[in-house]
């Protein structure tokens, strides 16, 4: 009977880890990096001849941040239409590879509610939640609108502010603004080889994926080069797992 209750302890526990709340709270340590990085591609959109509703709408509808600064570069460099979908489009289809890895802890669910999930899905919600896989093989909805939830006001607000005080900021590059992309994804890259506590294998799929883009770089684009990267490397993750 202790036993039962002390298991029953341990799902209540979880089961308040797992909540909307936790999820909002999970999300807290991003927070800043959404900050800075949505005040960057908004002083950007600012300085490509885009109005604050114009920026606002893009962070409402895209809601990706290498999209949006991609968008704002080729306005101002008056890129066709269709150049700008098909090259957004290109980008983000890493995101399949994104929602394919948390589809598995989301399959009990209805199409609408993982579409849902899905929509809202970013490089830094997915870091967030898929570490969250390292501790416990379960996922909650709840959570994960949370964390999403969350994520997405800041970035709405972080690009409204930069929008709407980007008027007074006419070179973004000055102070460092257009490398506020990378350098967030460089600190989630180094938070996740820590976590995981794998260095010697993430260093392998790591510079095995810097090679690949280096050598396709030569007969593809750059984004086609860094998906087929992404694939092959991730591939060879998998099969060093396994092959251990």
């Amino acid at each position: 009977m202790v036993q039962e209750n002390i298991q029953l302890h341990k799902q209540d526990v979880n089961i308040r880890e797992d909540s909307f709340l936790q999820g909002v709270k999970d999300c807290i340590p991003t927070l800043l990096g959404y900050l800075s990085i949505g005040f960057a591609a908004g002083v950007v959109g600012n300085t490509s001849g885009l109005s604050i509703i114009e920026i606002t709408l893009m962070s409402l509808l895209i809601y990706a941040g290498s999209a949006q600064f991609i968008v704002s570069g080729m306005i101002a460099s008056h890129g066709s239409p269709a150049s700008i979908i098909l090259t957004v489009f290109i980008v983000n289809l890493r995101h399949l590879l994104l929602s394919a890895a948390l589809s598995p802890y989301f399959s009990r669910l209805a199409p609408v509610k993982t579409l849902l999930i899905g929509s809202l899905l970013t490089d830094e919600t997915f870091g967030v939640a898929i570490n969250k896989t390292a501790d416990k093989d379960y996922i909650s909805e709840k959570w994960m609108h949370g964390l999403n939830i969350t994520a997405y006001l800041n970035w709405i607000v972080a690009t409204l502010a930069g929008a709407f005080l980007g008027q007074w900021i006419t070179n973004p590059e000055k102070f460092g603004l257009d490398f506020a992309l990378p350098a967030m994804f460089i600190g989630l890259l180094v938070i996740q080889f820590v976590s995981r506590g794998k260095i010697a294998k993430d260093l392998v799929v790591a510079i095995s994926a810097v090679v690949i883009v280096l050598g396709t770089s030569f007969f593809l684009s750059g984004s086609i080069a860094i998906i087929v990267a992404t694939v092959i490397a991730a591939t060879l993750g998998m099969v060093v797992e396994k092959w251990k």
